[in-house]
């Protein structure tokens, strides 16, 4: 008999695209083979993956830097580690590393599945730092295993982690984790970490400073207030994480939780190994290694990596040496000031984004936060070039429509209120000296460093299109102050590094071309070679943008408040800046090969307190155009001596001149700041004649308005003799006025000679670098109503 009779029925047949899908006896088969070799392959696991002896290569091995060259710059210092018993740590400190790590330790299996297998794809995927999930499987990582981010090393955790979770009590196993846990300044586990940050015994250690420790192990370097400053909000907020942690667990009453305060620190005190710069080039290494992903920073700690940077003896040499003439010599024991000095520097090839010298401090055993790569300082009016960067990148106008270029008229009256959408609004800068510059060109304004002006461009470009171009160019998205995208970020509010700061230059220098910057050149751990990330460049902004914004800087070494930088002796292009209450001078600048930023800081050697520097080095004031452009000039000069001399090759479309003078600037003679530089080869003024100049000077010797454009007569490059400024009285020479936020400022004096006062940025008198007309285009719609008039 038939099935068909058998069942009185026939089987439907299937057809069309039914007949290509599974049926569900294939679909529950498949799932049940999966699970099946899934639980053969747990198993096999299991039984194959044995517990091994604990690791030595921890405590054998340091790490070995490197010059460019093959030369050793240091060694780093032997792990420092000592075990102790679970009784000897406080059982808050023990709370408190639960509390920040694994809150669930004593109540959850040895391992999390669902963590596991995100980190192993996202591994597969190349998607860097991965989390080492539960406390065993941490522990199994640090005491049996390398630090490796592999997959193969993620399975062994998992499987050792479940055999140790049967073999062995939770609290031999967080005895295990404190024990070998990385603290920070060279410090394994919790009784190494107790002398290195607080000088005392594990046992001795309070509540809040054992949730400041547990705060570290998430990311030692970071954490580590003494030697970042800058993350100490990050850092409080990870304290406070802990410690409401202890709360939520009952391990902690409210009321002790309300009256706790942060732990303060000690100094960290760095190994007399890392003397001089070497500390401080090895502390960026090791924190560019760590943040850039290529070396995980505990697998980094255990040691035996050779790692050669692309930092070049000659030019380190060549910064030092600079910074201590031109500077450091010039210190005394006997002025107060003189103690807050500090100095950081970086300099940058443009062409391949190696750091090629670095510079900061005094000395790595005595002042430990690295001046070069802190970011707390503001960088003033060092931004100045960005805001006017996006204008050319986004094709800006001004409130009354007419397109941002060189020789667009602005008003230049200090606490003139910005102006948005039309109405006044209530931000109103200063410039130096509370100096009117009145009708003033773009040029002229970035020359002077006029405030009034570069707030104004701030709002008509937009403070988002100006951030989006900020980081665009090299400054990262995460600094301090830039993630508010407000109207001040124009005068330079941003604290970014000199190390950021050079990143953004050079891509200047690059004509907008963005790759990313290194400070190694190789990296490997006996026959392990560590791959290193691509330069990645891309056009980050138009070069008609960038080469239109060193056109402009080009003016501010020629004639502006950078003429210190000219001893160079090359075609140079920079910007001065000088921060609120003098607490901070930059001169960031670059040659067609080179890209270099100079800051002067100013911090209280005890407190680590930011103080003035008005008096230092026996001067009114540090400001940007004096020590940091006078420091970046030698530097410059000593490091491409004997390369050829390369001259801008600029591409502009808004007017500005793209052809070089037909020989490099030279160091000035006595002789050559007496006398005026030559006459710009900008357009000439045309209108009414200007007698007086639009800041109420008074007559002009040897031109018409020879502190810049006017709206009126020609700009002939004339000497001002005796003409009375609002600011002061001149004899011979321009007041540039800087303010970074509220007080930032780059003039320090009235200038009687036509060169470079002593404590300020003051211009030598400079030829009329303008027309009056609306932009480089010759656009006159939207006229606005100061037209005519002499005053905006």
């Amino acid at each position: 008999m038939s099935d068909e009779s058998k069942s009185g029925e026939r089987r439907p047949q299937r057809t069309g695209v039914r007949r290509l899908l599974p049926t569900w006896r294939m679909v529950l088969g498949g799932v049940l083979l999966f699970l099946l070799l899934v639980s053969g392959a747990l198993v096999a696991g299991y039984l194959l993956v044995n517990i091994p002896e604990p690791n030595k290569a921890a405590a054998a091995q340091s790490n070995v830097y490197l010059y460019s060259d093959g030369t050793q710059i240091a060694k780093d210092g032997k792990v420092n580690r000592e075990n102790i018993s679970l009784a000897q740590v406080p059982k808050t400190a023990q709370h408190a590393v639960l509390a920040a790590e694994d809150r669930d330790f004593y109540n959850e299996s040895a391992v999390d599945p669902k963590a596991m297998a995100r980190a192993a794809w996202n591994m597969i995927r190349g998607e860097g730092k991965q989390s080492g999930s539960t406390i065993t499987q941490q522990y199994v990582k640090n005491y049996y295993l390398s630090q490796e981010r592999t997959v193969t090393r993620k399975a062994k955790e998992f499987f050792i982690a479940v055999k140790l979770d049967r073999e062995v009590s939770k609290n031999d196993i967080l005895r295990g984790y404190l024990n070998t846990s990385y603290f920070g300044r060279n410090a394994y586990g919790i009784q190494a970490a107790a002398q290195a940050y607080y000088g005392k015994k594990s046992e001795d250690l309070t509540t809040a400073e054992g949730a400041y420790l547990a705060a570290l192990v998430n990311s030692p370097s970071a954490y580590d207030v003494s030697a970042h400053p800058e993350n100490r909000k990050k850092v409080i907020a990870r304290w406070n994480y802990v410690l409401d942690g202890m709360v939520k667990q009952g391990w902690l009453e409210k009321s002790e939780r309300a009256g706790m305060k942060f732990p303060e620190p000690r100094t960290a005190k760095a190994p007399t190994g890392l003397s001089g710069q070497r500390g401080y080039l090895v502390e960026a290494v090791r924190n560019h290694l760590i943040s850039q992903d290529i070396v995980d920073e505990q697998r980094l700690a255990s040691g035996g990596f050779r790692i050669t940077t692309t930092i070049d003896p000659d030019k380190q040499d060549a910064m030092e040496s600079a910074v201590k003439d031109q500077l450091m010599s010039k210190l005394s024991d006997d002025r107060e000031a003189d103690r807050y000095v500090r100095v950081g520097g970086t300099s940058i090839d443009p062409e391949t984004g190696k750091v090629v010298a670095m510079y900061g401090g005094i000395d790595y055993t005595k002042q430990y936060v690295n001046n070069a790569t802190r970011r707390d300082y503001q960088a003033a009016s060092t931004f100045k070039p960005f805001v006017y960067t996006s204008a050319i990148q986004n094709g800006s106008r001004t409130q009354y429509g007419q397109k941002i270029g060189p020789y667009t008229i602005y008003d230049g009256t200090s606490k003139r209120r910005v102006i948005s959408d039309g109405r006044p609004t209530e931000w109103a800068p200063q410039n130096e000296g509370d100096v009117d510059h009145g009708k003033v060109s773009v040029t002229e304004a970035m020359d002077k460093s006029v405030n009034s002006v570069f707030a104004q461009m701030g709002v008509d470009v937009g403070p988002q299109k100006v951030k989006d171009t900020v980081v665009q160019l090299g400054i990262p998205a995460e600094t301090p102050e830039l993630d508010k995208a407000q109207s001040s970020i124009a005068l330079g509010t941003a604290t970014p590094s000199t190390l950021d700061l050079a990143q953004a230059y050079a891509t200047l220098a690059n004509h907008g071309e963005r790759g990313r910057y290194s400070l190694v050149e190789k990296v490997s751990r006996g026959g392990e070679e560590i791959k290193l990330p691509g330069r990645d460049t891309q056009q980050a902004v138009p070069r008609e943008a960038a080469d239109a914004t060193t056109a402009m800087l080009r003016s501010v070494v020629r004639s502006g408040t950078g003429t210190e930088a000219q001893t160079a002796g090359r075609p140079a292009a920079g910007k001065t800046g000088t921060a609120e209450d003098d607490q901070a001078a930059w001169f960031a600048g670059y040659t067609p090969d080179l890209a270099t930023v100079i800051a002067v800081m100013g911090q209280d050697p005890e407190t680590g307190a930011h103080k003035s520097l008005y008096g230092a080095a026996g001067q009114p004031k540090i400001s940007g155009g004096h020590y940091p452009a006078r420091i970046w000039g030698q530097y410059t000069a000593a490091a491409l001596k004997g390369s050829p001399v390369k001259k801008f090759d600029l591409e502009t479309s808004d007017g500005s001149p793209s052809l070089e003078p037909s020989t490099p600037e030279t160091t000035p003679s006595a002789s050559d700041e007496q006398s005026p530089p030559p006459a710009s080869s900008s357009p000439p003024a045309t209108g009414g004649t200007d007698s007086g100049g639009a800041d109420n000077r008074g007559p002009d010797s040897g031109g018409t308005d020879s502190g810049g454009p006017t709206d009126g007569g020609t700009s002939t490059g004339g000497t001002d003799h005796g003409g009375t400024d609002t600011g002061g009285t001149e004899t011979g020479g321009t007041t540039g006025g800087d303010n970074g936020g509220t007080g930032d400022s780059d003039s320090g004096g009235t200038d009687t000679s036509g060169g470079i006062t002593e404590g300020g940025d003051t211009a030598g008198p400079e030829g009329g670098t303008g027309t009056p007309s609306d932009d480089s285009t010759g656009e006159t719609s939207g006229q606005p109503p100061w037209e005519g008039s002499s005053r905006w």
